[in-house]
């Protein structure tokens, strides 16, 4: 098992929005992960952001992951107890390809979103605010579009003042695929912390309240290569 360390212990730096879980990744027995997929299917209309086609079809094929819905619930994963590196491509909305190789030994931000999310919308702004102050400080940022194609995305890019990249995983859902296996995303948004190697650190469920919640978590992330 492993477990998830309480955020509201550094309530003092950031104020925290809706509450910390501990998460388990106990081994689920046969009958167990039938009834959860069962639930899962049930809750995907529930949604409290906004639902992603991709990983809902992913919890409707039965996967054995319990679902969670986006809350803003904020969790953090102890270094020790951290699943295996994430490794995964793509293309940007600029044509280029971007993945895991291009953040190696990095500290990065993985935000999935997609225009048409109101509270993805909400958000934007803050996540553009924490980029700029690590950008060239020890982490990177990289949107996962999980529903619109380039046009859309850069529209939405252009209109928020997004400058950091995002890659374009509608059409196939590689990009979403590759973080569903240990930590999924079970909700857009989604904000997940990458330590630098590669694993993931810490996630937001849902919108991000506060942009120094996330500035909090990438600061301990990066002061662990110290």
């Amino acid at each position: 098992m492993r477990g998830v360390r309480d955020l509201d212990t550094r309530a003092s730096r950031a104020t925290r929005s809706p509450g910390v879980v501990r998460a388990s990744r106990a081994t689920r027995s046969p009958g167990r992960a039938i009834m959860v997929a069962a639930l899962a299917v049930a809750s995907v209309v529930a949604l409290a952001g906004c639902s992603s086609d991709p990983l809902a079809e992913q919890y409707r094929e039965g996967s054995g992951k319990g679902y969670i819905a986006g809350d803003g619930t904020i969790s953090e994963f102890p270094a020790d107890q951290r699943g295996e590196p994430v490794e995964f491509t793509g293309t940007t909305i600029e044509g280029e390809t971007l993945g895991s190789d291009d953040l190696a030994g990095e500290v990065a931000v993985v935000n999935f979103w997609y225009a048409g999310c109101a509270p993805c919308r909400a958000e934007a702004p803050m996540l553009q605010d924490v980029f700029e102050e690590f950008d060239g400080n020890g982490a990177a940022f990289v949107g996962v579009n999980v529903r619109d194609q380039a046009a859309t995305a850069a529209s939405f890019e252009e209109g928020f003042g997004i400058t950091y990249p995002s890659i374009v995983d509608a059409n196939d859902g590689a990009v979403q695929y590759a973080f569903a296996g240990d930590v999924p995303p079970a909700a857009v948004p989604t904000t997940l912390v990458l330590d630098a190697e590669g694993r993931v650190a810490a996630r937001i469920l849902g919108q991000l309240k506060d942009a120094s919640i996330l500035e909090t978590i990438v600061r301990d992330v990066i002061a662990e290569q110290a």
